[in-house]
């Protein structure tokens, strides 16, 4: 009742505000060509805010403001929902400025199966410090798993199921949007669907969503896409297949295979959703290229079975396979580290180079002898370069996909990221929309805005309209583009000329302004 009455008064003082004549608005833009989020083509009008809240759209020529915006040339959008963010730097980057540059205003954390645990108090830690964009999490079954069975091959006993399911339940209660898997990593690679499908409905029940790293996206995705929609119907729940991508030279040219199982699922009833990045490179632990069998019990464990001649030449055997069928794309030089603390000279470099520094030929049998001494070390991360560029736009066209990064907070100078960390958003806009014309402007705004915003859950942000919160991105359709690439992947990207966040300009005039406007949003 009383959530009710808070809404009734807001909507009362919303109509008493938008009615007064003489009212000073905190902010107005003017001139823009506004396209509310919804798909619709742009229409020329004006933007009030007042605190954060967007109180007028319509003629305000003659309004008083405190701060004006002229965005006569600019497109005037929601501020951009990141659906699949990796947020684990946040406390020591917590202005966000990798993701605010793109335009983005809200994301949503906790993906792959990865999450914050204890998940309430981390909220809590991270509402202290403050935030540059929104943020939002999604519990993960990893997470939840490791704290139960650690890292145990094996099914859980019905007491260790409970004691997930009331993990599950408690991150609900405690905020948390959804559940996430990663189904590919540890461990969740050694559950069943059924343990995913118990789990999944602790999330359902409480109006949240899934959202799945697959267990494979190369020569076994088509089971994995089934095997997600299998989830949705059991547990009754959205599904995002996340990251959404077709690895590996023998299966380039099949999302179209993959993207019709969804089109199947959702005839038959089913809410199955996409959400994507604008690149033909992966990005993800070296340990990708190693069995999961041969992981369990952690690196210690790893490094004892290497020693096993039987069970290194098994291990080694799998890891040539995957190097020619999946994440290695067949060739050595598609395999590019990024992040190696124990030999930093390698980041930027790849596998052949690395093979070439030992004076080893090569091969693939060499290189993954070197993927397995570098597990040894402690692991690395890589960027994969093994998807094809014909399936990276079938399927950004697909009408249920969402933009999303995929991507870390990151600095200026740390690693060798993927490119896709500083410059998703404004690479969809400039490159696919611009330049290629896979899709068109408005249809690409939808999909970083009112699509990922209605599939979350967040109703208050995502569209523009009167009694929305003030998330905003202003950007020039003409200049707008990613400047990063793989070779030189720390540039931020260029055309994004304004964003607020919640009524406060994060991004003024194209200057960065390190303000904390963010909420740590909270689902129940």
């Amino acid at each position: 009742m009383n959530r009710q009455l808070l809404l009734s008064f807001s909507i009362i003082a919303l109509f008493v505000i938008s009615c007064a004549k003489d009212i000073t608005y905190d902010i107005v833009i003017i001139n823009g060509q506004v396209f509310d989020g919804t798909g619709s083509e742009a229409v020329s009008t004006d933007i009030g805010i007042i605190d954060d809240i967007i109180i007028k759209i319509g003629d305000l020529s003659k309004a008083k403001s405190n701060h004006i915006i002229d965005a006569k040339g600019l497109a005037v959008t929601p501020g951009f929902i990141d659906a699949h963010a990796h947020l684990e730097p946040i406390f020591e980057l917590s202005n966000c400025e990798s993701h605010v540059r793109q335009g983005v205003t809200t994301s949503l954390g906790g993906p792959d199966g990865s999450s914050p645990w204890p998940f309430g108090k981390y909220l809590d830690s991270l509402q202290q410090v403050g935030v540059g964009m929104n943020v939002a999490y999604l519990i993960g079954h990893n997470t939840v798993r490791r704290n139960i069975m650690k890292l145990d091959n094996r099914p859980p006993t019905d007491e260790e199921l409970e004691q997930m399911k009331a993990q599950i339940s408690q991150s609900m209660d405690e905020g948390a949007f959804g559940i996430s898997t990663g189904l590919k990593y540890l461990p969740g690679s050694f559950s069943e669907v059924e343990e995913v499908i118990e789990l999944s409905k602790e999330a359902s029940a409480k109006g949240g969503i899934y959202t799945s790293h697959l267990r494979d996206e190369g020569l076994g995705l088509f089971d994995a896409v089934n095997e997600a929609i299998i989830i949705s119907d059991k547990a009754d729940i959205p599904v995002v297949l996340t990251h959404h991508k077709v690895i590996g030279k023998p299966m380039w040219g099949r999302s179209l295979e993959s993207l019709a199982l969804v089109d199947s699922a959702r005839v038959a009833g089913l809410n199955i959703m996409v959400d994507q990045y604008p690149y033909n490179a992966s990005y993800t632990g070296i340990s990708v290229l190693i069995p999961g069998w041969a992981r369990a019990g952690g690196n210690k464990a790893f490094i004892e079975r290497v020693s096993n001649k039987k069970l290194r030449d098994s291990i080694k055997a799998g890891i040539v396979f995957n190097i020619l069928n999946d994440r290695g794309g067949d060739d050595l030089d598609r395999v590019q580290f990024a992040k190696v603390s124990w030999m930093p000279e390698l980041e930027g470099k790849t596998l052949k180079y690395w093979c070439e520094q030992k004076g080893l030929e090569p091969t693939v049998e060499n290189g993954a002898d070197l993927v397995i001494e570098a597990q040894v070390n402690g692991g690395a991360s890589c960027v994969f370069h093994a998807m094809d560029e014909r399936d990276v736009e079938n399927i950004l066209k697909h009408p249920q996909t969402m933009v999303a990064s995929d991507g870390r907070l990151v600095k200026p100078g740390d690693g060798h990221p993927h490119p896709r960390w500083y410059g998703t958003f404004p690479r969809v806009l400039g490159h696919y929309v611009r330049e290629k014309k896979v899709i068109t402007l408005s249809e690409a705004i939808y999909k970083m805005t009112a699509l990922p915003a209605k599939n979350i859950g967040l109703k208050d942000r995502g569209v523009l309209n009167e009694g929305m919160k003030a998330d905003v991105t202003i950007f020039n359709p003409e200049t707008i583009i990613d400047k990063g690439t793989f070779e030189k992947p720390h540039q931020y990207p260029e055309g994004i000329h304004y964003v607020l966040v919640n009524g406060q300009i994060a991004i003024d005039n194209k200057e960065f302004k390190n303000i904390k406007a963010g909420k740590v949003l909270r689902k129940n």
